[in-house]
């Protein structure tokens, strides 16, 4: 099976890396037809480790490799890196100015981005959603990498960078289905919102595979782009949705070590 994938254009292995990762997306949201509720322990632990997984795939998956292929370039190596972590971050930003969304355990009353009359479930899924851009745009990126034939991409880091990104899109699926059961919705309806937040995964991938296959001189910048968007999701979303229960902020801290270590163990061993 593997021998099979490696044999592939790196664009159709983006697209089934992203695919996979939007799968386990929707195995957290099926766990909405065994519970109706999540305790809130529980949801700060995974939120953590989600928030783990995504700084080290940041640093070990996107900005190491970014700064190494730009070393060759008339630029100093760090230049793309700062620009691209850069815009990652400010296009996040304004996504999150624009795009309605609302944060999980917050009340409907601070939804954030442009005012709408949506409702609360489709303001939920918006916001992970947002999550899921950056991550899908990165498994794109490192797959789309290959096609460069430069030696800092391999197609090991490239499959534990989707292995990351897959095992956290498992509690994201959780965080949003178990809730909008919790509300009333029902279970299909829920699961079908819980796994709609992961469809945009293999979008980005595409994207960002194609971008740095036929504009091979972006490819730099589109890694540390991913970096600065995902490190974005990380401050300004997940730590915080992690730390709103007050009474034991130690779990989400845990968590946070336990993903960042799982996806630079997969990284290293991997890659």
């Amino acid at each position: 099976m593997f021998i099979w994938f490696t044999s592939l254009n790196p664009i159709w292995q983006a697209l089934l890396a992203t695919l996979f990762t939007w799968f386990v997306t929707a195995l957290g949201a099926a766990f909405v037809f065994y519970f109706r509720t999540i305790n809130r322990r529980v949801l700060d632990s995974m939120l953590g480790f989600a928030a783990g997984v995504m700084i080290a795939a940041s640093f070990w998956s996107l900005l190491a490799p970014a700064i190494e292929m730009a070393e060759g370039s008339s630029l100093p190596a760090w230049i793309p890196a700062v620009i691209g972590f850069l815009l990652g971050g400010i296009f996040l930003w304004a996504a999150d100015k624009l795009l309605p969304h609302l944060h999980i355990g917050f009340p409907i009353e601070e939804a954030e981005g442009i005012k709408t009359g949506w409702r609360r479930s489709v303001l939920l899924v918006l916001a992970i959603t947002l999550h899921n851009i950056p991550e899908g745009l990165a498994v794109g990126v490192a797959f789309g990498a290959l096609a460069a034939g430069l030696p800092s991409a391999s197609l090991a880091g490239a499959v534990a960078l989707a292995l990351g990104i897959g095992i956290q899109n498992f509690p994201e699926g959780m965080a949003v289905s178990i809730p909008l059961r919790r509300e009333g919705m029902g279970r299909f309806k829920s699961f079908w919102y819980g796994q709609l937040s992961g469809m945009v995964e293999p979008v980005a991938g595409l994207l960002g595979a194609a971008a740095v296959i036929f504009i091979r001189p972006l490819l730099p910048y589109a890694l540390a782009f991913a970096a600065g968007a995902m490190i974005y999701v990380v401050v300004e979303e997940l730590i915080p949705e992690a730390q709103l229960d007050r009474r034991d902020t130690h779990l989400a801290t845990f968590g946070a070590l336990i993903g960042f270590a799982v996806m630079m163990m997969l990284d290293v061993a991997l890659g």
